[in-house]
């Protein structure tokens, strides 16, 4: 009995950052996401959500075991390989592209403020203070429990699903038969459920909060376990989503093009409780995207610069690291309550990027696993290596047809 009790009070020591990264993916974005292929498709598109959560177990496990072996993040590494001179270029882009991420978060946290008759201009501010307050002058430990905490809340959206009382044996069949169509929004929203899955800023923040945590490798079992109940839970919480819009706002022709108008479109369908918990859960998911995608970028910039970073840091321990976290924050607020701000633009933007970066990322994820003077014992094994690089090559050819669709509907 002891000995299990240890094993779980270990468990509990190195829970945190896998389940926080996986399911705060879940952000304003991938909700739009899932709820758009819902009330557009129906069940059609339930079965990408098991090729996506093994990819994302592979990837996310692989990142996590780096960040345990060796004790520092992903940008850290790539600069001490691969020279300065690409990771300054690649941080630029994912500075843009995490820019749009936080706006597009902050945009959500907006629209369900909003339908909860709490105006923007005021809860935007009270939002972005409280977010910028809990980093800067919080612990690490602090701030991973409230994340921790946070996540619970997006279980909303598994009552939101129960309560839209879909027909189980319908959902079953469509969750595990795959069902193909010769359609460009089709295959539009199946890269994007993918794409908004699977980011790059993920990979840099998992395995930074490792490294910053202290996770050691005889941790790493309970590490990789993390990492997968993370990962589960947050495709979990996409399959009641897609559900939830599937069952109500798909058969009534309701087409939707935002989260925040699938909350308000439940109403007549699925009752007010229903669509307060979507509204409540879209803005509890909103405000996290905008607590860690900065933080990714904070962290990953100051890795790659050789820089000091990390949330037990002060602003003169780590100045860099606080001002380029207080700068997103404060920039992507401002955008939101500008009327009028090129805001679908930069958002698009902020795909394209993250398209375009995701590869890359990738593939230096996978080499450096794979360096035996790095890693040691703990390289990929070869059925690893034959799954990842699969996964890999997938999602380089999912990424480039998701940035060539969304070139089009720009410029078409």
């Amino acid at each position: 009995m002891k000995r299990y009790l240890r094993k779980l009070a270990l468990f509990i020591s190195v829970l945190g950052p896998g389940i926080i990264t996986a399911n705060i993916d879940n952000d304003a974005s991938g909700i739009t996401t899932y709820s758009v292929a819902g009330a557009r498709f129906g069940l059609a598109l339930l079965w990408t959500l098991i090729p996506t959560t093994i990819s994302l177990i592979v990837i996310q496990e692989m990142v996590a075991r780096m960040g345990v072996v060796t004790g520092k993040g992903l940008s850290d590494l790539i600069r001490e390989r691969y020279g300065v001179k690409v990771t300054f270029y690649m941080m630029l882009g994912l500075f843009i592209a995490n820019l749009g991420t936080t706006v597009a978060n902050l945009s959500g946290w907006a629209a369900s403020m909003e339908i909860l008759g709490l105006s923007k201009y005021i809860m935007v501010p009270i939002g972005a203070l409280s977010i910028w307050l809990l980093v800067t002058k919080g612990t690490y430990r602090f701030v991973e429990r409230i994340l921790l905490v946070a996540c619970v809340l997006y279980f909303g959206y598994v009552v939101a699903g129960i309560m839209a009382r879909p027909d189980w044996s319908e959902v079953t069949k469509r969750l595990f038969v795959p069902d193909f169509r010769a359609d460009s929004e089709y295959i539009m929203l199946t890269i994007a459920i993918i794409g908004t899955t699977i980011t790059p800023w993920m990979q840099f923040y998992l395995q930074s909060s490792i490294a910053e945590k202290g996770i050691k490798k005889e941790d790493y079992t309970a590490s990789r376990l993390d990492v997968i109940i993370g990962c589960s839970i947050t495709d979990i919480v996409s399959f009641f989503i897609i559900v939830t819009c599937a069952t109500t706002l798909f058969p009534a022709g309701i087409r939707i093009n935002e989260a925040s108008e699938a909350a308000m479109a439940l109403r007549p369908f699925a009752g007010n409780l229903s669509a307060l918990i979507f509204a409540i859960s879209l803005a509890n998911a909103s405000i996290l995207g905008a607590i860690i995608v900065p933080l990714a970028t904070a962290y990953y910039t100051c890795e790659a610069m050789g820089w000091e970073a990390g949330v037990n840091k002060t602003f003169r321990e780590a100045p860099q690291f606080m001002w380029i976290y207080t700068s997103m924050i404060v920039i992507s607020s401002l955008l939101v309550l500008i009327p009028g701000a090129p805001l679908i633009t930069l958002m698009v933007m902020s795909s394209v990027l993250n398209g375009l970066i995701l590869p890359f990322v990738l593939v230096y994820a996978l080499r450096l696993s794979n360096d035996k003077k790095l890693m040691g014992e703990y390289t990929n094994s070869l059925s690893f290596n034959i799954i990842a690089w699969l996964t890999v090559g997938a999602i380089i050819v999912l990424s480039l047809l998701m940035v060539g669709f969304l070139f089009k509907q720009t410029f078409s």
